[in-house]
This record gives structure tokens, sequence and C-alpha cells, in this order.
């Protein structure tokens, strides 16, 4: 399969240079289920894959011929944690060569309450992880039955207290507006969350991605969608609830502790560029974007055959990177400073952008100070058409 070509080469802008990145990010594709809801390259079971896997990894890590230091790693997935204990060993090695990271970064590894036990926490500490992002979704029998989860309530606090034990930076994800949720069962759960030993918190509504099990179910009205009106209240009482729990409110759907948010995402949020490996893997370096191939089969073959991974790529100019700093920076609830922008990239959005940014502002989605645009409270609600405006 050709690498599919998305646009031109970018335009030249005097003086301008793409920064090193200073991120990367990981794939693991194994998982014990996919779930229904689950639209990321993900294999289930096949642990067999797992060795052969990690032979493609490192072929794709060699590449870069020389180490590329980060300030960031996120092992992601999938579950990386599906891997046994000689595998996260030979997996933290190939990090540790062509991604060093630098002293005080953040190492963070996505696991499933299922996988959680001392023994693993022992190794990811020994190895440098220092933020553990779990699956817990929810700590509701019924909801977890819907979302095709395997663990429990007891289950995933087990999980969250054993890795508070060894990890400094407990985060978990959450997913709301679910079929036949209500307002008091979704409360249910964030006072449970946030009455555990974690400092992160993700929120996510429930989204039905064409070529999930639910996008099918949904069609063929096996799952019914929730009003707005109710979803948006579970937002609002998610920020209230994390607002009086001390988390600060620092991105959409995301809730920190001071000191606690993820550094590696914000490297997204804000703009930069990034490293990425594995299947299915999104990466942004010298003003290309690139997405290796989804299926980790597909994926393992051509890094055995000498073949690259990608399977689309794209160039983006100075100009579209300048918007799209814009458009994920104003997602950040402190913000986006457009000069900044215009200093970093020598392209000012305020002028290309201005009609589309005033009638945000008209409309009382954003706030303007000097060069510094924020989402109103209205606006929060309004993020999406906001970010457009932006691009």
């Amino acid at each position: 399969m050709a690498v599919k070509v998305l646009s031109h080469d970018p335009a030249v802008v005097p003086g301008f240079q793409w920064p090193v990145p200073r991120a990367a990010y990981v794939h693991i594709p194994f998982c014990r289920h996919r779930c229904g809801y689950c639209h990321f390259s993900v294999v289930a079971g096949r642990l067999d894959l797992a060795d052969p896997f990690l032979d493609a990894l490192q072929i794709e890590l060699e590449r870069f011929e020389r180490p590329q230091p980060v300030t960031t790693i996120f092992i992601g997935g999938g579950t990386p944690t599906r891997l046994d204990r000689t595998q996260l060993d030979r997996l933290f090695d190939m990090l540790a060569r062509w991604c060093p990271l630098a002293e005080g970064g953040e190492l963070t590894i996505e696991a499933n309450p299922e996988d959680i036990d001392p023994g693993l926490m022992g190794l990811l500490r020994a190895r440098g992880v220092n933020r553990v992002s779990l699956g817990v979704q929810s700590f509701m029998a019924r909801k977890l039955r819907v979302l095709e989860r395997g663990h429990d309530y007891r289950a995933a606090r087990k999980a969250i207290e054993v890795a508070a034990g060894f990890i400094p930076n407990v985060s978990i994800d959450l997913i709301f507006a679910t079929p036949e949720e209500t307002l008091s069962d979704w409360a249910d759960d964030l006072r449970i969350a946030l009455s555990l030993p974690i400092d992160h918190l993700s929120t996510y509504s429930l989204t039905y991605e064409k070529g999930t099990r639910f996008w099918n179910r949904l069609r063929h009205g096996e799952l019914s969608l929730l009003p707005e009106e109710t979803e948006l209240r579970m937002y609002e009482e998610a920020r209230r609830l994390t607002r009086e729990a001390g988390f600060e409110h620092y991105e959409i759907s995301n809730f920190a502790r001071p000191g606690r948010r993820c550094l590696h995402n914000m490297a997204y949020w804000l703009g930069r560029t990034w490293h990425a490996v594995g299947p299915g893997a999104a990466r942004f370096v010298d003003g290309r974007r690139e997405v290796n191939h989804r299926s980790p089969t597909t994926y393992i073959s051509r890094m055995r055959e000498g073949r690259s991974p990608v399977a689309e790529s794209d160039s983006i100019s100075p100009e579209q990177w300048a918007c799209e700093r814009a458009a994920f920076g104003i997602r950040m609830i402190d913000g986006v400073d457009l000069e900044v922008i215009r200093d970093e990239t020598g392209i000012s959005v305020a002028e290309l952008r201005g009609p589309q940014i005033a009638k945000c502002v008209e409309h009382g989605w954003i706030t303007m100070q000097g060069s510094h645009y924020r989402l109103t409270e209205s606006g929060l609600l309004m993020a999406d058409g906001v970010a457009s405006g932006f691009l």
C-alpha cells in the first residue's frame, strides 16, 4: 500500500525552523478484550504477537539513527501492561536507548485495573515510570457491563490504591453519558473517584465511532443516546465536584490536582512536535504529520520487510500549524496567546482568522485580553465550534 500524501509541501517562512520534538508516544496494541466503543489500534488476546511486535518496534526505533532525548514519554494502547515482565523490561531498554528521558521528565504508562499488582508496580517504578493512567471508566456494576469492562468496583478501587502506593501520580479515565445512565449515577462515579488517591481525572462523553460494535448497535436500536441536556448537566457536575475536591480544570476534559497536569498531553494541546512509534501511532516531526498503519499484523510485516510503517503523510505549512496551535490551545482553560504563536511561527492567526474570532467574541464564547483568548463559561460548551473558527 502506497503512502497517502494529503497536502503539498509547506510554505516557506523566512527564518522559520520546526522545533525539535521533546515528547514521544509509544503504542502497544494488546488488550484482553476489545470494548464495543473502542476505535483504537487494538488486537484482543494474541499475546503470541508480543515478541514479534517488539522486534518490529525496535526496527522502527532504530530508524531514528541516533537517540532522541525527550522530556515526556507516554506508553499507551491498547493495554501496555498486557506485556509480561520480560517483555516490559525489553520495551524500557529500547526506550532508554532511543528516547532517553530528561531528568525530572514524565514517563506515563496506561494500564487496566485487572493488571495491577505489587509485582508489576514495583517493576514500573524501578524502570522510571512516574505516572500511571488507569482505564477505570466507571465503578458502577451496570455501567461496567454496558461498557464491556472486565473489572468491578472492588478491583478498580484496589488497583488505584496499589498503584498509588508505588507511583506518585495516578490518573484515571471515566466515561459518562452511557445508555440509561442518570445524573445521579454519574455523580456517584465522580464521588467515588475523588475519594481515592488519584491526582488526575479525564472525563469523556461516550462516543459512537463508525466501525465499532457500539456504532452498529446504535444503528440497530440496541443502544440509545442520552438527551443532550442530560449530557451537559453531567459535564457541569464533573466540573463542580472536581472543583470542590481541589482539582484544577485545565483542559476541556481534564482535571488535576495542582502540579499534576499531564505534561505529555499538554505538548499536543500547546501545538508542540512529537515522535510516535507503533501501529496507528501519529507523529508530527519537521513539518510532517505521519500515521502508521493501524493493523498490528500489517505493522509487524512492514517492519520485518524493511518497508515504511507509514500509511498517511501530510505536509503542514507554518500557517496551518499556527492555526492548529490556536485551535488546540483554546481548549486549555488558561486560554491561548496569539502573540506567542506569532513570535514562534511568524504567522498572525489574529489577522488570518479575524472575522471568525470576532464572531466568537460577539457570541460570548471567548473573551479577549490583549492577544490572550479564553473560553467563557458558555464557550466551554461550544469548544469544538470555537476551535473550528481558529482553523
